[in-house]
């Protein structure tokens, strides 16, 4: 499991011990300081480079705003505040997200989804083997999932859902673009623009009236559509 390393920044000690306790529900987030001040956050950073900021904005002595004024932040950043008024500037310098006090479970588990997002569409795509195993967010929960036992991936808007063995495992912060880079293109293919499916669990092909094949997997009671073009390209790959 890759882990990301964070900062909180935060001036009231309390504040900063109960997101870190929030936290260790996320093993992929390695907390590797806190900071009490604008000025201890500098040197934070500069020592550590963190890949995500926790960052609350009224704090005595100057504002968690000031932190940009004072050096260059690569890092993604969440604001956490007790404060609502401050969101429209918190986005204004491209702000993750923003976390009203008291700090919900399931709005960081939502920051920290978007989070893991965004670092997975600036990671270079990392082929998968049928023997892997990834891990994936589903709700506010992180589970591992053999990349062989998984039927197909079906398109749901910008994200997708996996099914596992029969069932729906639930809708994963990961488009079909994504898939389509990292899975094998040995084991899996594309047999329309919603649908990635695990050949190893193809079980018979039949032809539609629509010039496609019907597509039967094991442990999937209804068979799945294979577009024209997809058959085609099918046929040239798998059966030749």
């Amino acid at each position: 499991m890759t882990r990301h390393t964070a900062l909180i920044v935060d001036d009231e000690r309390i504040a900063r011990n109960e997101l870190e306790y929030l936290l260790r529900d996320h093993p992929q987030i390695d907390i590797v300081g806190q900071a009490a001040s604008v000025d201890e956050a500098v040197e934070r950073i500069q020592a550590s480079r963190p890949e995500l900021i926790f960052l609350d904005v009224q704090m005595s002595g100057a504002s968690g705003f000031e932190l940009f004024e004072r050096i260059p932040v690569e890092a993604w950043v969440v604001f956490v505040t007790a404060y609502e008024e401050f969101a429209l500037r918190a986005f204004e310098v491209n702000a993750l997200d923003y976390l009203t006090k008291p700090v919900r479970p399931q709005r960081l588990a939502a920051a920290l989804d978007r989070f893991l997002h965004r670092i997975r569409l600036e990671a270079p795509a990392v082929g998968l083997k049928m023997s892997d195993s990834i891990l994936l967010t589903v709700g506010r929960q992180a589970r591992f999932v053999k990349i062989a036992t998984i039927d197909y991936i079906h398109a749901e808007g910008d994200y997708t859902r996996v099914v596992v063995d029969g069932g729906s495992i639930g809708i994963v912060l990961k488009s079909m673009k994504e898939w389509e880079q990292e899975l094998p293109p040995d084991s899996f293919y594309r047999i329309q623009r919603s649908a990635i499916v695990n050949c190893e669990h193809v079980e018979r092909l039949e032809k539609h009236e629509s010039g496609g094949f019907a597509v039967y997997l094991r442990n999937i009671e209804a068979p799945l559509l294979m577009s024209r073009r997809s058959a085609r390209q099918f046929r040239e790959r798998f059966m030749a």
